[in-house]
């Protein structure tokens, strides 16, 4: 048995790929950008976390496997294609999170429920997601199940926001109006805050996730 080699939070970005993203690709691609700057500056936060960066369209392209940020020269980009498959989201990290969790554990690593940002600009284009999300997310029967923080921005309707996300204070929505483009680079702001605060937390006598709502977004809950 490996000696404990300290305190981990695995973290996924799931971002939307579809063509209705095209327009915002730089958004993207400078939040990653944005978000490795910072974590590279705070070596301790960035000794706490490993990062996966995951893009979903028709399926799942791993950008990034879960790696440690310090090693990393730089961020992968993402690319838009196809459409909004939620199921194929889910499924990938329903396989996904517990082989990583058991190759932490098997490094000598105490692992946090994992955290999984979800972003997406649209509704899904298939409406049989909902079994791999609970199958996903259900602590009964998935012992890694993760937190969902989930994002919607553009054509995303709030009430599947807050089915993506697992508390209903982790989901949320940009403000109506809001130019999407700017909510997605505030949507990485928060992220970054995030992910350093939560960092930050496991060297305390309290590790929580902490999570940031976004200037320019409305808790999906209060949408009505």
């Amino acid at each position: 048995m490996p000696d404990n080699r300290g305190h981990l939070l695995p973290v996924y970005i799931l971002a939307d790929e579809s063509i209705s993203m095209r327009p915002y690709t730089g958004e993207l691609n400078a939040g990653l950008i944005s978000l490795h700057e910072t974590l590279r500056s705070e070596p301790m936060v960035a000794a706490k976390v490993r990062l996966s960066v995951l893009g979903f369209s028709d399926n799942v392209v791993v950008r990034m496997a879960l790696a440690d940020l310090r090693s990393e020269a730089s961020l992968p980009q993402l690319e838009i294609r196809g459409g909004t498959s939620y199921r194929a989201a889910f499924q990938d990290l329903l396989h996904r999170i517990p082989q990583d969790v058991t190759t932490l554990k098997q490094a000598g690593y105490q692992v946090h429920r994992p955290a999984v940002f979800f972003l997406s600009d649209g509704q899904p284009t298939d409406s049989k997601w909902r079994t791999q999300h609970r199958q996903l997310t259900d602590k009964a029967t998935n012992g890694v199940a993760p937190n969902v923080i989930a994002f919607g921005v553009g054509e995303v309707e709030p009430k599947t926001i807050l089915q993506v996300a697992t508390q209903q204070d982790f989901a949320f929505v940009s403000i109506p109006g809001v130019n999407i483009g700017a909510a997605i680079a505030r949507f990485f702001l928060a992220l970054t805050a995030s992910v350093v605060q939560s960092g930050r937390s496991l060297n305390s006598a309290n590790p929580q996730l902490v999570v940031e709502r976004p200037e320019g977004f409305h808790m999906a809950i209060d949408v009505i």
